[in-house]
């Protein structure tokens, strides 16, 4: 009911997992992942506590091919589908005999791609493809094989839900919570599209694209952005003209004061004095 690729970066050691399936917020069900410690998909009709009893595992230094062997001889997950990843990049995954077709997992170097009831058996080989030859960060990478599952025929019944994790190479402390990226589409027509467009406005909140922002941020905040994005190309009319616009929007004006300070807006300040 399901197709799901996790990896770890070889480079930056970041760990994550990009799923999408035919139900409701599939984010909730599958992917369970804990910086510096590993990532696992659990699928199929899988018992709902493995995910956390697998990091555990790994956690307590089990390898994920020993976790996997373990669950592997559980008769009561008959249906089951498993993949584990630790933080060093060792991978292991099951699909067990009773799991939908039609259904499978292949592994890589530091990544796997898994699926049950697939619309066809093109769909695997097209994520692990996509995966090996997609550039960038991790993020994209995990994206590119998801959007090739889908391509493919992804999820035989249709598509409702997708989701996106990305985690830290180091356990989390009081400092960092270790996730880089936490995304999910719970319930879309196209689940795997909104994902990439989520992504995409993360990506432009990371690295300030306020032109971007300007266009595709919720509605009320669009006129903050365009003045930002005005006033790093030196726009002095069109950065008073944003913000003239935001200052009419209720309760706007006090928080424009409160942020003077705000390096920010202050180059919007010196661009407008």
């Amino acid at each position: 009911m399901t197709f799901s690729v996790l990896a770890r970066d070889p480079e930056t050691g970041e760990l994550g997992i990009a799923v999408s399936s035919c139900i409701l917020a599939v984010g909730r069900a599958v992917p369970s992942v804990r910086p510096g410690v590993g990532v696992v998909a659990v699928q199929a009709r899988s018992r709902r506590g493995l995910g956390t009893s697998l990091l555990a595992g790994l956690a307590d230094g089990a390898s994920p091919d020993e976790l996997v062997k373990r669950a592997a001889h559980s008769a009561e997950d008959a249906d089951r589908q498993i993949a584990v990843l630790d933080a060093t990049g060792r991978v292991a995954a099951d699909t067990a005999p009773g799991s939908f077709p039609v259904s499978g997992h292949v592994l890589g170097d530091g990544w796997s791609v898994q699926g049950n009831m697939l619309a066809s058996t093109d769909v695997l080989p097209a994520m692990a493809q996509a995966f090996v030859a997609a550039g960038g960060g991790l993020p994209d990478r995990l994206l590119a094989a998801l959007t090739a599952g889908q391509d493919a025929g992804g999820d035989v019944r249709g598509r409702q839900s997708s989701a996106l994790l990305v985690v830290g190479a180091d356990p989390v402390s009081d400092e960092d919570d270790g996730v880089r990226m936490d995304l999910r589409v719970d319930d879309s027509g196209d689940p795997v599209a909104q994902l990439r467009m989520l992504r995409n406005l993360q990506r432009a909140y990371d690295e300030r694209d306020y032109d971007t922002l300007a266009l595709f941020a919720p509605e009320g905040a669009r006129d903050l952005y365009a003045a930002l994005a005005a006033s790093r190309r030196g726009d002095r009319a069109a950065a008073r003209t944003a913000l003239e616009a935001l200052s009419t929007r209720p309760g706007w004006s006090a928080w424009l004061a409160s942020m003077a300070g705000d390096a920010r807006l202050a180059g919007v300040q010196r661009l407008l004095g």
